[in-house]
C-alpha cells in the first residue's frame, strides 16, 4: 500500500518556532497571486500585460505547491514525469486531431509553445492531479472512488475555466463552442492519472495541496461571474 503515514522529524526551536507560520504565509502568496491576477485581468485596463503573467503564476505556484512536499522518492518522481508527459500529449494529440476533448488551439498566454502546445501544461495536468488527489484522500473511499472524486473535482474546475480561458486568449474552441468531449475527455485522463496517483508508493500529506486547488477553484469561478454580467 502506498505510504500516507506522517512521520515525526526532529526540529529545532526554531524551526518549531516558525514552522507554524509555514502554511498560512504560503495560503496568503496563492491567495495574493491570484488576487493581483484577478484584478489585473478584469480591471487594470491593461489584461493583456497580465495574461502574460500566467506562466508565472504558474510556475510560482509550483514551486510553492511542491516546496510543501515531503520524502521525494522515485516512485514521485516517476509519477510526476509520467503525468506531465501524459498530459501534454494528450493535448498535442488533441489540438492536431481534434480527439479527446474536440477541435481547439492555444493561444499566445501560456507561454512557450511545442508542437502547438504551451510546455507549461504539462505541468498543470501534474498540479491539478496532485492537487485534488489529495483533497480524495481526505475521503475514507475505496481508493478507485477516489480516483473517480479526483477526476471530478478536476473537470469542475475545468467548466469554469474554459469560458474565462477563451477570454483571455489561453485557448480558443472552434466556433466559439465548447464540446461535451472536452469535459468527457477531461474526466477519462483524469480518472486515469489518478488511479496512478492513488497506487504509485509516495508520501501523501501535502498541507498546502487542497489550498491550491480551492484557490484556483475562487480566481476561475470569480472570472466567470464577471464575464457572465
Amino acid at each position: 500500500m502506498p505510504e500516507t503515514a506522517t512521520s515525526t522529524v526532529d526540529q529545532t526551536p526554531t524551526e518549531n518556532r516558525y514552522s507554524r507560520y509555514k502554511l498560512p504565509a504560503a495560503v496568503a502568496v496563492l491567495v495574493i497571486f491570484h488576487a493581483v491576477g484577478f484584478w489585473g485581468l478584469l480591471f487594470s485596463g491593461d489584461p493583456v500585460y497580465f495574461q502574460s503573467l500566467t506562466p508565472l503564476n504558474l510556475l510560482l505556484t509550483n514551486l510553492l505547491l511542491f516546496s510543501f512536499h515531503r520524502r521525494w522518492n522515485i516512485a514521485f518522481l516517476v509519477f510526476a514525469l509520467v503525468v506531465m508527459v501524459a498530459g501534454f500529449m494528450a493535448e498535442v494529440v488533441g489540438v492536431h486531431t481534434g480527439l479527446l476533448f474536440g477541435n481547439y488551439r492555444y493561444g499566445a498566454s501560456l507561454g512557450v509553445h511545442l508542437w502547438e502546445v504551451p510546455l507549461l501544461i504539462g505541468l498543470n495536468w501534474l498540479m491539478l492531479v496532485y492537487a485534488t488527489g489529495h483533497i480524495a484522500n481526505y475521503t475514507r473511499l475505496h481508493w478507485l472512488l477516489k480516483a473517480v472524486l479526483g477526476g471530478v473535482l478536476m473537470v469542475v474546475l475545468d467548466f469554469f475555466l474554459e469560458p474565462v480561458a477563451m477570454q483571455f486568449d489561453f485557448w480558443q474552441w472552434k466556433d466559439d463552442r465548447i464540446p461535451l468531449s472536452n469535459f468527457s475527455g477531461w474526466l477519462l485522463l483524469a480518472i486515469l492519472l489518478h488511479i496512478f496517483f492513488q497506487r504509485a508508493n509516495f508520501f501523501k500529506r501535502n498541507s498546502l495541496a487542497p489550498f491550491v486547488y480551492v484557490v484556483q477553484l475562487l480566481f476561475f469561478v470569480g472570472l466567470y461571474l464577471f464575464l457572465q454580467v
